[in-house]
């Protein structure tokens, strides 16, 4: 029996939060950028919360029926940049300050721990490793109940929009949090980009591109 999936709405928004919450509680980033439990365990839902909001008003959310997994994914259209594949650091800057009009990471992080310099940090080292000179699909976060992890509900949520860029030939990417999961997305046919993120002394993250596959 398949695994049945839905869009998620904002009717769902408690439950994404929570679910995100408890799924990445544990996870080697989080606990970088929260490295004190009680203060995790009283903001990490706050980030969360964050995330999700994003994703429901400028991506889209796929939910398992059940609530027990969802995936959040923003299509990320190409932008003018340098050779690299990264945007060009110049673009978008208020031309009265010189600053970035719209700095993402520091508003994040003045809106959920506005102390903590990790939640802008990782923002930043994050947004200057991902490509942008292809339109592409980025699957920001998955998450999975811990105690239906391995029964395959993240690959279920994956698949229709690994087949669709398939079909529209669209390339994927995605930042793998663990040894563990990078494994995972490599079988489904993801590659890493470069060295990997390391967050100091930190964790290592794995930026990863996935080609559309031929059929």
């Amino acid at each position: 029996m398949g695994v049945a999936i839905r869009r998620a709405t904002e009717d769902d928004r408690a439950d994404l939060v929570r679910l995100l919450d408890v799924a990445f509680m544990d996870d080697p980033v989080s606990g970088w950028v929260f490295p004190g439990l009680a203060h995790r365990r009283r903001t990490h839902a706050a980030l969360m919360a964050a995330f999700v909001d994003i994703s429901l008003s400028e991506g889209y959310v796929d939910i398992t029926e059940d609530g027990a997994a969802a995936a959040l994914w923003l299509s990320v259209p190409a932008a003018p940049g340098g050779t690299d594949g990264t945007a060009d650091p110049d673009l978008d800057l208020d031309p009265d300050t010189d600053t970035h009009a719209d700095d993402g990471p520091a508003q994040l992080r003045a809106a959920v721990d506005p102390d903590n310099e990790r939640v802008e940090e990782i923002g930043r080292l994050t947004s200057a490793a991902h490509p942008r000179d292809r339109a592409h699909e980025y699957l920001w976060m998955i998450a999975v109940e811990p105690e239906r992890q391995g029964e395959g509900l993240g690959t279920a949520l994956m698949t229709p929009v690994l087949d669709r860029c398939d079909q529209d030939g669209a390339p994927a990417y995605l930042e793998a949090s663990s040894a563990r999961s990078r494994v995972l997305y490599e079988r489904l046919g993801f590659t890493c980009t470069g060295s990997g993120i390391a967050l100091p002394d930190g964790p290592t993250m794995w930026p990863m591109w996935r080609d559309p596959q031929g059929n």
